[in-house]
């Protein structure tokens, strides 16, 4: 017999049939506490939200927009509570631009994430691909030369978690340099 008291026959004892039955049963004797489904999905969605986004301010610029404009120097501050990391984006020769960087955390390299975009038609979606160069940090320094204009992004691995719990990884939201 199953958990419902209906009886399980040599008819009904394909594999479905028993897991059903077992399911059942289990669902009878000891039943999900209420919300746990819910509560298991919005925890594993919101576990790597630290990691995934950070905040995103600028800090001060004598530009009005992007650095690929009249302006010389772009400044961005970004945080996910735990880690800060301060950007100054200047222009260089051939318009090309210098990244300078200092992270307050012990970080052990610094990854600058830029994407490539490759047309492939009118018809189709254009290609993304995505370069990465990486830096070591200096005492919580570090620079990319020769960086050209687009969007990029930081990835920041840390040594050792800032506090019980954090992530190693400060990932920056896209920015456009």
């Amino acid at each position: 017999m199953d958990g419902e008291g209906i009886p399980v026959t040599s008819e009904t004892r394909d594999e479905d049939a028993v897991l059903a039955a077992l399911r059942r049963t289990w669902q009878h004797l000891d039943p999900s506490p209420d919300g746990l489904v819910d509560g298991m999905i919005a925890a594993v969605a919101s576990a790597d939200l630290g990691r995934e986004y950070a905040l995103l301010v600028l800090v001060e610029s004598d530009a009005s927009g992007a650095v690929r404009g009249d302006a010389d120097l772009l400044t961005m501050q970004f945080t996910d509570g735990a880690t800060n990391v301060l950007v100054h984006v200047t222009a260089a020769e051939r318009g090309e631009r210098r990244l300078d960087g200092w992270v307050d955390g012990d970080a052990v390299e610094v990854r600058l994430e830029q994407e490539d975009v490759a047309d492939v038609g009118a018809a189709d979606e254009p290609e993304r691909h995505v370069t990465e160069r990486r830096a070591a940090s200096d005492g919580g320094r570090f620079s990319f030369d020769a960086v050209r204009s687009g969007i990029a992004r930081l990835r920041v691995v840390l040594a050792a978690p800032p506090q019980p719990g954090a992530a190693t990884e400060l990932l920056t939201p896209r920015f456009e340099i």
